[in-house]
C-alpha cells in the first residue's frame, strides 16, 4: 500500500485497537471558573510567543534574501534533506528569543512552516531510533537509556528502516554525522541499514577536533567512519561542524538533480564537549557563564553550516524540489549551556524542557509558507510522511507509530494524531511512593512512564529534574540553583497531570482536581504496555575495548558460526597517523580536550 497523506500508516489502528478522536471529559461545571482563568493565560501566553516570532521573523528574513523560488518540475519525487542538532534547548534559536544568534535557522523558518506542538524523545538513541523506525520505544526494546559503546546492542535488525524504504522507492540514501544507533555487528553499521554512503561517528559523543572518545580509563579509540572503515585519511584536525559540511557540499555536488535525493546530516553540535573554533566568540565575550558562551559559539557554527547546506542545495539545482527538515534530538542541558526556557526540566526528563523541540519544515513544495503549525507531531511522524511523500510503499502489518502529517504542516489542517507515548521504562529507578494503590489497582506510579492524550499529559513514576531554569541563571560557575525556580516534589506523589493547551509551563497539577482523567490516561497506559516487546539493555562487553581492534570504536562481535574462519588482518592497526598539530584562534576549551570524554546522550 501507498500510506496517503492526512492518514495513519500501516498498523493504524495503533496498540490498543481504534483510533478514532476521543472525546476526554472537561471540568465539573463548579470548576469552570478556574480551568477558564488557567485557559486564558495559556492563550494569553501563546499569542505573545507567536507575536513576537512572527515580527523577529518580519525583521530578520526578507524573502529576497535568498532570491525567487519558482516551482518544482511536476511529478518528481522531492530530494528530502533532514538536519538533526543534538542537545538544542527550546529557547536556544532566534525566533524563541535568544540571545544566541541564529539568522540562517530564523530566516528557514519564517520562510517555512515553524513546527510549535512538535516533540521528540528525551535523550539521542531514542530520538534516532524512533526517526528511522517510526515506532516508539516500546516497540524497538529501545525504552532505557542510550546505547552504550561497550554494549552488545543496536536498533533492531528486523525492522526496515526509512532510508531502506526510500532506497526502495528509487532514492539515493547518504548520512553524514552522528549515528549513536549501535554497533556490535557489521551488520548494524548504517550502510547495513539502509544507506548507501556514511560519513561520521558511531558513538554519542567524541572530541570535536581529534574524534576520540573514551568510555572509562583504558578504554579510548578513535570514532569517525567512511562506510564500513575508520576514516584514517580525515584524522586532521577539522572542527567535526565544518567537517560535516564539506562533506554535505561534495554529496550535493556529485549527485544528479534528476535522481531523488534523501540526506540525514546528524551533527555532533551542540552536544558536550563544549567546543567551537575561536572566531565563533566575538559576539558572545559579553556572557559571563563559560558554559553557555562556548554553547552559543558551537550553535553560531551551527547555523553557518545549515546556511551553508541550503546554498549548496541552490547551487546545484536541487532547491526547488527539496523539502529540508530541522529538529533537535532532545531539550537542552542547563549544565552543558542549552536553556528550555520558559519550559520546565531538560534533557533526559520527561517535562516539556526535555521533549518539547525546535523544529520546522522549510520547502518551496509547501503550500502554505510563513506559518506556524500548531497541531500534534512527533519525531515517529517522520518515517510515514516521508515515504508517503517518497511515493513508497510502507506494508499493511507494519504497525508504525507514527502518523502522515505532511497535510498538517503543508495545508495548515488537523493532524491525524491525538496522543503521544513519550515512553515507559519498566527498569528505570522506580519512585520511592509510587504503587498499585496510587494508581487505582490500573498502573503502577513507581514506573516511570509519560503520555500525551490531546491537551492532557500524564507523568508517573520519576520524571527527572523539574526545575524551570531562566536566562539570568546562567552564572560564571554554571546554572546557579539558587537562582533556580526550585520544585520539592510533594511528600509521596508519583502522578502528575497537566493541561499542556492551557499550561505548556507545568505549572499546575491537575491530578487532584480531575481523578477521572487520570484513570482514563492509566488505562491507556496500561494498553500501550501490553503491546511492549522487553528491554534490551545488556551488559557491557570487554571485547569492544578499541586497544582490542586497533584503536577504533567499532564492529567487535563474532557470531559463533564465524569464530572457526580465520580471523582476518586488521588493517586499521599501524595506520593511526601522527596527529598534526595547526594553531587556531581558540577561546579556552575552544580546542580539542586533551583527555576526550563527555557525557552520554
Amino acid at each position: 500500500m501507498h500510506v496517503r497523506a492526512g492518514a495513519r500508516g500501516p498498523g493504524g489502528t495503533g496498540p490498543h485497537g481504534a483510533r478514532g478522536r476521543c472525546v476526554w471529559p472537561g471540568p465539573p461545571a463548579g470548576r469552570a471558573r478556574a480551568v477558564r482563568t488557567l485557559a486564558g493565560l495559556g492563550v494569553l501566553g501563546l499569542l505573545a510567543c507567536a507575536h513576537l516570532s512572527w515580527t523577529r521573523g518580519r525583521q530578520e528574513a526578507p524573502e529576497a534574501a535568498w532570491g525567487p523560488e519558482p516551482g518544482a518540475p511536476a511529478g518528481a519525487p522531492p530530494h528530502l534533506i533532514f538536519v538533526l542538532a543534538d542537545d538544542q534547548g527550546f529557547r536556544d534559536v532566534g525566533y524563541h528569543g535568544s540571545e544566541i544568534r541564529t539568522p540562517t535557522l530564523d530566516r528557514l523558518a519564517a520562510e517555512g512552516v515553524k513546527l510549535e506542538n512538535y516533540y521528540v524523545q528525551p535523550i539521542c538513541t531514542p530520538s534516532r531510533s524512533q526517526l528511522l523506525t517510526g515506532r516508539y520505544q516500546i516497540h524497538t526494546g529501545l525504552q532505557h537509556s542510550v546505547i552504550r559503546p561497550a554494549q552488545p546492542n543496536c536498533l533492531p535488525l528486523g525492522h526496515a528502516t526509512l532510508p531502506q524504504k526510500l532506497r526502495e522507492a528509487g532514492y539515493a540514501t547518504h548520512m553524514v554525522g552522528k549515528w549513536h544507533l549501535g554497533f556490535y555487528r557489521r551488520e548494524c553499521m548504517p550502510t547495513h541499514r539502509g544507506f548507501d554512503t556514511f560519513f561520521g561517528s558511531l558513538l554519542g559523543s567524541g572530541d570535536y577536533y581529534t574524534h576520540y572518545k573514551c568510555d572509562g580509563p583504558g578504554a579510548c579509540g578513535y570514532d569517525l567512519y567512511e562506510n564500513d572503515h575508520a576514516a584514517w585519511d580525515h584524522d586532521d584536525g577539522v572542527y567535526s561542524t565544518h567537517m560535516y559540511t564539506r562533506r554535505v557540499q561534495q554529496i550535493l555536488a556529485a549527485h544528479d538533480p534528476g535522481k531523488p535525493l534523501f540526506l540525514y546530516v546528524a551533527y555532533q553540535a551542540v552536544h558536550s564537549p563544549l567546543q567551537a573554533p575561536g572566531r565563533y566568540f566575538r559576539h558572545y565575550r559579553s556572557i559571563a557563564n563559560t558554559h553557555r558562551r562556548r554553547y552559543a559559539a558551537m550553535l553560531s557554527c551551527l547555523d553557518e553550516a545549515v546556511g551553508n547546506v541550503t546554498l549548496a542545495l541552490r547551487a546545484h539545482g536541487l532547491y526547488n524540489n527539496s523539502i529540508l527538515i530541522y529538529s533537535s534530538d532532545n531539550g537542552g542541558q542547563p549544565s552543558a549551556g542549552g536553556s528550555n526556557w520558559p519550559l520546565r526540566g531538560s534533557k533526559g526528563t520527561y517535562w516539556e524542557g526535555g521533549i518539547r523541540a525546535v523544529g520546522f519544515v522549510h520547502s518551496p513544495l509547501l503550500r502554505q509558507r510563513g506559518t506556524v503549525c500548531r497541531e500534534l507531531v512527533h519525531i515517529t511522524d517522520w518515517y510515514p510522511t516521508l515515504v508517503a511523500l517518497a511515493e513508497g510503499h510502507i506494508e499493511e502489518d507494519a504497525h508504525l507509530d507514527g502518523y502522515d502529517v505532511w497535510e498538517a504542516i503543508s495545508e495548515g489542517l488537523r493532524s491525524p494524531r491525538v496522543d503521544i507515548l513519550h515512553n515507559i521504562d519498566p527498569i528505570y529507578t522506580k519512585a520511592k511512593h509510587g504503587s498499585w494503590a496510587a494508581g487505582y489497582g490500573i498502573w503502577n506510579t513507581a514506573v516511570q512512564s509519560a503520555i500525551r492524550v490531546q491537551h492532557w499529559k500524564l507523568l508517573t513514576g520519576n520524571p527527572g529534574y523539574s526545575d524551570w531554569v531562566p536566562p539570568q541563571a546562567f552564572s560564571n560557575l554554571g546554572p546557579n540553583r539558587w537562582h533556580s525556580e526550585r520544585v520539592t516534589l510533594a511528600t509521596g506523589q508519583s502522578v502528575w497531570l497537566f493541561n499542556i493547551t492551557a499550561d505548556p509551563y507545568e505549572r499546575v497539577d491537575l491530578s487532584g482536581r480531575y481523578p477521572g482523567v487520570v484513570r482514563q490516561l492509566l488505562r491507556r497506559l496500561s494498553q500501550f504496555n501490553r503491546t511492549a516487546v522487553p528491554v534490551r539493555y545488556p551488559p557491557r562487553d570487554p571485547r569492544s575495548n578499541p586497544q582490542l581492534n586497533g584503536g577504533v570504536w567499532g564492529p567487535w562481535y563474532i557470531e559463533e558460526s564465524k569464530k572457526k574462519k580465520k580471523p582476518r588482518k586488521n588493517k586499521a592497526e599501524g595506520k593511526q597517523k601522527r596527529r598534526k598539530t595547526k594553531k587556531r584562534p581558540q577561546e579556552a576549551g575552544s580546542g580539542p580536550q586533551s583527555r576526550p570524554g563527555a557525557p552520554w546522550g
